[in-house]
C-alpha cells in the first residue's frame, strides 16, 4: 500500500549480477530545451528502409510516423520552455527515424503505464521512450534496437557509501526503484539471496514524484536510487547532488537493449531497423546521442528482436 508520498517498502528478492564500476562519461553539457531544436540532427530519405515498410502496414495518421513518448525527464524527453513541445533524446531519435522513412514526426506525451494499449490500439504507431527489450514483451511486440541498458547506483553525493556491485552491498539498506520496471526486478532477486544467506533484508522503497523521491534520497530516509544510469548520471552531471556508486548492464545473462517499440506484425520493425543502422553508419546517430550525454549507451548494430532479459 503506499503512503501519500508514494512510498511502499518491501522486504523481498534477487538474483546474482555480474556488475562493474563504470564512471559516468563526462560532464553533462546544458541542453537546449528552446522549442526551435536549431541542433536536432536531421536525416535523409533512406529509400531501403522505405521499401521495408511492409505493404499491410497502416499509420496511425496518413504520411506520419506518430510516436509515444512516456518519459517526461531529461535526458529522455521534456516538454520546451514553451510548454508545448516535447525535446530529448526519444525525440531525437524518432526524429531520425521518420526522416528516413520520409514521414512527419508527430510525438504523443503518455504515461508509461498507458503505452501498451495505446499502442495495441492503434493510438501511435511506436513508443520510443526507453522500452527495454524482454521475452515476456516480444510476445506482444515487435523491437528495433537502439542503446545498451545500463543501470545505476546512485548516492547523495557526501554519501559513505562508495561501491554497490553485489547483492551483498545492498544488504540493510534503504533502495528506492521504481515499480514494474526491470531495476526492480534485479533488487528484489538480490534481496532474496541475501535474505537466503541470513543476511539483512533491505527496504525497497517507490515513490510517484521526483521532488520527494530526491529528498528522501538527501534527508536520509533512503540511501540509494537504483535506475537508468543515462537519467540519473545526467541529472548528477548538472547538479552535483548525488554519485554513481555502482553500475550494471540491465540484462542477465544477455545484454539488454533498449529499443523503438512498434505493435506485433505492423510490419514496421524492420523498416525501423534499417533506418537507424543507416544513421549509425553516417554518424547522426552518434552526434544524436552525443547532444544527450549518452555516448557510452551507443550500439553498433540496431537487431530486430534480439534476445531479450528472460520472464522473471
Amino acid at each position: 500500500m503506499r503512503t501519500m508520498s508514494g512510498f511502499r517498502a518491501v522486504l523481498v528478492g534477487a538474483c546474482t549480477i555480474v556488475a562493474a564500476m563504470m564512471p559516468l562519461a563526462g560532464a553533462a553539457q546544458e541542453p537546449d530545451l528552446s522549442p526551435e531544436q536549431v541542433g536536432r540532427v536531421r536525416a535523409q530519405k533512406d529509400e531501403d528502409a522505405i521499401q521495408r515498410i511492409a505493404k499491410e502496414a497502416k499509420f496511425a495518421k496518413e504520411g506520419t510516423f506518430s510516436v509515444a513518448i512516456a518519459s517526461q525527464r531529461l535526458p529522455f524527453g521534456i516538454y520546451a520552455t514553451d510548454n508545448k513541445t516535447l525535446v530529448g533524446s526519444e525525440p531525437d531519435i524518432a526524429q531520425l527515424i521518420a526522416d528516413s522513412l520520409g514521414l512527419k514526426l508527430d510525438l504523443v506525451p503518455v504515461a508509461w503505464a498507458d503505452w501498451p494499449l495505446g499502442l495495441t490500439s492503434g493510438k501511435y504507431d511506436a513508443v520510443i521512450s526507453n522500452v527495454t527489450v524482454t521475452e515476456q514483451r516480444k510476445e506482444r511486440f515487435d523491437f528495433s534496437t537502439y542503446r545498451k541498458d545500463q543501470l545505476g547506483f546512485y548516492v547523495k553525493a557526501d554519501s559513505a557509501i562508495e561501491a554497490v556491485r553485489e547483492p551483498k552491498d545492498v544488504a540493510g539498506l534503504k533502495v528506492i526503484v521504481s515499480s514494474g520496471t526491470n531495476q526492480e526486478q534485479i533488487l528484489l532477486r538480490w534481496i532474496q539471496q541475501n535474505v537466503a544467506a541470513g543476511m539483512k533484508p533491505t527496504e525497497v522503497q517507490y515513490y510517484d514524484d521526483d521532488v520527494v523521491l530526491y529528498l528522501a534520497l538527501e534527508s536520509g530516509r533512503a540511501d540509494a536510487y537504483f535506475g537508468p544510469n543515462a537519467l540519473l548520471g545526467f541529472k548528477a552531471a548538472r547538479e552535483g547532488r548525488t554519485k554513481l556508486v555502482g553500475s550494471f548492464s540491465g540484462g542477465w545473462p544477455v545484454l539488454a537493449e533498449i529499443a523503438v517499440t512498434t505493435r506485433k506484425g505492423a510490419g514496421l520493425a524492420d523498416a525501423i531497423t534499417q533506418a537507424i543502422n543507416a544513421q549509425i553508419r553516417n554518424g547522426n546517430y552518434a552526434k544524436a546521442l552525443a547532444r544527450w550525454n549518452l555516448t557510452s549507451e551507443a550500439i553498433q548494430e540496431s537487431r530486430t528482436n534480439p534476445p531479450g532479459l528472460p520472464r522473471s
